[in-house]
């Protein structure tokens, strides 16, 4: 039976649990599968993808076939599975943005989130941290934010430009923090590190695994990290949540996620559910990830439905605040 809509899907899922032989539809799979990528081989996400399909092959018994399709932030890698003639075999990875921002920011989307898309389970997620001069005088998140609170844009931040994850994040934590910085856009994380080093702009958020050469080679030092967590990539950062009156459940990261259009199997949903939980669960997977700056997810679909939703209402708010700055 072909559903489409969320409560078909969880009580389907649910009867897999109590009959293990309706995990599967026997018809299913038997051909090759195709995973679109939004993003160009030899990317982030790219590469994200294929650490994890290449033991998903393995485990359908079928290859699978990565379909990178760059543009529009991963938008187009959506675009083209939904747009797809062999919808029972064509899934997608993806980051964030075009399941929870890009609704807002591209009025020719294309798709509906909810009514057009079914997530499948998270995969990955990246925190940013937020790095200053090894000089700064603030040498915790506390004294960071009484410097920023002393005037509005008593202090500037940079970014990879207007609409990205590091500008989302800085307006994020302004706005939980209660203070006012300035914007200085610029077109890559090695200018905005090379700003910040020399004294052009305060500080900036980005990844850790931006960040850290330059913190071993003490010329910036990193005040927080945008996770929930502690991030083994960057042993030792305090996380934000809870600190400088920021709010406990403040939280900032990328992620990356396994879907499939509207009108998939519950039962092929919940084969790949399981297959990729039991993927993200071993070692050797998870450091790969980490060695990308990435940590190992997993978790259920309704999960993941869970956190789209969260995400882009957070998001929502922060694009409210900039657009009425502008």
């Amino acid at each position: 039976m072909i559903i489409s809509r969320r409560a078909a899907l969880l009580g389907a899922a649910a009867m897999t649990l109590c009959n293990p032989a309706l995990a599967q539809d026997a018809a299913w799979p038997s051909q090759p599968q195709h995973v679109y990528v939004g993003f160009p081989a030899g990317s982030s996400p790219d590469l994200l993808a294929r650490i994890v399909t290449e033991p998903l092959a393995e485990k359908l018994g079928q290859p699978i076939v990565i379909e990178n399709k760059p543009g529009a932030g991963g938008v187009i890698g959506i675009q083209q599975m939904l747009n797809a003639q062999d919808q029972k075999n064509t899934f997608a990875t993806t980051i964030n943005g075009p399941l929870t921002t890009a609704p807002r920011l591209t009025p020719s989307l294309g798709y509906d989130v909810a009514e057009d898309i079914v997530p499948v389970t998270l995969i990955a997620t990246s925190p940013l941290v937020l790095v200053v001069a090894a000089d700064f005088p603030a040498e915790d998140l506390a004294n960071f934010v009484q410097a920023a609170g002393k005037e509005p844009e008593a202090l500037a931040y940079g970014s990879v430009g207007k609409g990205s994850g590091a500008h989302l994040t800085a307006e994020l934590f302004s706005d939980r923090a209660g203070v006012e910085m300035l914007h200085i856009p610029f077109t890559s994380y090695a200018e905005v590190t090379t700003a910040i080093i020399g004294h052009e702009i305060d500080c900036g958020f980005m990844a850790p695994s931006a960040a850290m050469q330059y913190v071993e080679a003490g010329k910036v030092k990193i005040l927080g990290i945008t996770s929930e967590t502690p991030f083994a990539q960057a042993p030792g950062v305090p996380v934000m949540a809870g600190q400088a009156g920021l709010p406990d459940d403040f939280r900032a990261e990328l992620w990356n996620a396994f879907i499939a259009p509207a009108g998939t199997e519950a039962a092929t949903v919940e084969t790949l559910s399981i297959h990729i939980n039991a993927i993200l669960a071993d070692e050797a997977v998870q450091k790969r990830l980490l060695d990308m700056g990435w940590q190992a997810a997993g978790g259920s679909a309704e999960e993941l439905q869970q956190r789209i939703a969260e995400d882009t209402k957070v998001w929502g708010a922060v694009l409210d605040r900039i657009d009425a700055k502008d």
